[in-house]
């Protein structure tokens, strides 16, 4: 082992440095372009269609107008919760799908 303790001595330790702060630039780039980025799920057969963004915003919300029926409220509420949670589910896997190309794969919990 190097006297810095490193192997390879400290040059290397001051080229993963530079390697981590390139990859840092690459993720906050693919981070606001991930924001602007939508996603769209649509729930009871495309009564319902949610839209949303990478920042897990939801963008909008159409409803069918078949499908309001004041007698059965219930089942409209269901049917938005359901689009909503995955719209929500397909923002998270498209940010992750799209920061693991930038982190070469890496899991690093909280990340992003």
């Amino acid at each position: 082992m190097a006297k810095g303790g490193f192997p390879g001595g400290m040059g290397n330790m001051g080229g993963m440095m530079k390697q981590v702060q390139k990859m840092q630039k690459k993720m906050a780039k693919m981070q606001k372009e991930l924001e602007e980025r939508e996603v769209e799920v649509t729930a009871g057969g495309g009564a319902i269609n949610v839209k949303a963004n990478g920042k897990k915003e939801i963008l909008e919300v159409k409803i069918d107008e078949e499908v309001v029926d004041p007698d059965d409220v219930e089942m409209l509420e269901d049917l938005i919760v359901a689009a909503v949670n995955e719209a929500i589910r397909k923002a998270d896997d498209m940010v992750s799908k799209e920061m693991g190309k930038v982190t070469g794969g890496m899991n690093i919990p909280g990340l992003f």
